[in-house]
């Protein structure tokens, strides 16, 4: 080597070697997660968005100071919505390039910052290992079932472990791949230790919805979401959200626990298209209640799934923010909710020192339904009379409605009854399943099981083979 070229390199070494010394060192990650509770996480994120005080979330007990409204003529106070097909800059969406291209970019955006929250980009892998294959019948049909462990690699922060736990049943024997429901479940879902535990539900009447899915020669497979991400705020420093974060808090834009649950969706979809009895083309999505909302989240991320089934998903799922029924965005913003949701989220419940409402959120969930399209959606829940007011049904099937211009853009149709697209809000118990949206409220209260048959008969449609 030419020793001048030798002189430089030398020197070049004893450079950085001494840089290096006087260098600030990068903190290692701690060694454990930060301990924050549901009301110091919630008031750091208050804290960050400079606001002092939030509007309450409306009570159930009609005697309150600020009790749930159940009067529909009390119910629209701001009736215009965001135009999905609009652009920000004002011009109209006119073909499905611009929609794909522009629009339905812009509105994922802003679901992520202002709403859902964003997902990491490079989260860790996860392994699946079918921990057992057990024969057994249901309804006088035989099966085989998983039960599936996804291990979450953590190399890169072993303080936090993630196991999320699934199964997966389907018929035995079949003679070809079936397709298969995935239900983001509330079966083992953890209870409050300090509160007693709920009467258990009635028994299902038969056929139960998994005799039904089996009858039509499907499968089903069982998430149950709080084995990846705690449904609590406490829990925010921990699981999925906890290892991308290397234990530390949120920032106000990352993903909450509706995004971490559909991500472990979407990391089941992953192990079925792996598995050669499941036709993956063909998996739907569902769940109800908090779990409704994340079965629409999951629909509107990921192609992947082919239909989907919303039932009784409430405020920050289906049902319009823009809508004084039932429970309200300021509930979900509160201490025992927000963890579901991106932090920004709560400046849209800010009562001082300036007040901000639902009609300055710049989405609303008539476009996540929009964000789905053209794959089909189904939504169904109950009556106020029957107990399930709190969800606000009719605004479900309102935003529904404002989702239907997209569809018909992509070439499909929206809320259709034997007649043709309709906007008209059906009598109880009439299913609307002739579209591409479909819609049914059954007379009873807070449940998926009666809107079953009719939310089989809909996905019929797309998942049995010609």
């Amino acid at each position: 080597m030419n020793a001048r070229i030798l002189s430089a390199t030398v020197a070049l070494t004893l450079l950085r070697a001494a840089y290096a010394q006087t260098a600030p060192a990068q903190p290692a990650p701690p060694l454990t997660p930060a301990p924050l509770t549901a009301a110091q996480d919630h008031q750091r994120l208050l804290d960050l968005l400079h606001i002092t005080a939030l509007r309450p979330g409306v009570s159930p007990n009609a005697n309150s100071a600020n009790p749930v409204n159940y009067d529909e003529a009390k119910a629209n106070p701001w009736p215009s919505l965001p135009n999905p097909l609009l652009l920000n800059n004002g011009k109209p969406v006119t073909t499905a390039k611009i929609w794909w291209n522009q629009r339905r970019p812009q509105i994922v955006e802003l679901f992520d910052r202002e709403v859902l929250g964003r997902v990491p980009a490079n989260l860790p892998a996860v392994h699946w290992q079918v921990v057992s294959t057990t024969p057994g019948s249901d309804g006088g049909m035989a099966t085989v079932t998983k039960r599936l462990i996804g291990h979450v690699d953590n190399s890169a922060y072993p303080a936090i472990a993630v196991d999320i736990e699934a199964s997966l049943t389907l018929p035995a024997n079949a003679a070809k791949p079936v397709p298969v429901i995935l239900e983001f479940t509330f079966e083992n879902y953890p209870r409050n230790p300090n509160r007693p535990p709920p009467p258990p539900p009635p028994p299902e009447p038969e056929p139960t919805w998994k005799q039904q899915v089996l009858a039509k020669g499907w499968g089903y497979a069982l998430l149950y979401p709080t084995t990846l991400q705690a449904d609590n705020g406490a829990g925010l420093t921990q699981g999925i959200i906890g290892l991308a974060n290397h234990g530390q808090p949120r920032k106000l834009d990352d993903w909450g626990a509706l995004r971490a649950w559909a991500w472990g969706g979407s990391r089941v979809m992953d192990y079925l298209e792996t598995d050669p009895a499941v036709d993956a083309h063909r998996v739907a999505v569902e769940g109800h209640s908090r779990f409704g909302k994340t079965a629409l989240v999951a629909m509107a991320y990921d192609p992947r799934f082919a239909v989907a089934y919303v039932n009784s998903s409430g405020a920050g799922g289906a049902n319009l923010a823009r809508r004084h029924y039932g429970e309200q965005l300021e509930n979900i913003a509160g201490a025992g909710e927000y963890h579901w949701m991106a932090g920004n989220y709560l400046k849209y419940a800010e009562l001082t020192p300036k007040e901000v409402t639902p009609a300055d959120m710049p989405v609303d969930s008539h476009e996540l339904i929009a964000l789905c399209a053209p794959r089909p959606v189904f939504i169904g829940g109950g009556t106020t009379e029957g107990g399930d007011g709190w969800a606000d049904v009719r605004g479900t099937f309102l935003a529904e409605v404002a989702a239907g211009p997209v569809y018909k853009l992509l070439g499909k149709q929206g809320l259709s009854d034997e007649h043709g697209p309709t906007g008209t809000f059906p009598p109880v118990g009439a299913a609307l399943v002739a579209g591409d949206l479909g819609f049914r409220q059954h007379p009873g209260g807070h449940t998926p099981i009666p809107d079953f048959p009719a939310f089989i008969a809909f996905a019929s449609r797309y998942l049995s083979r010609p």
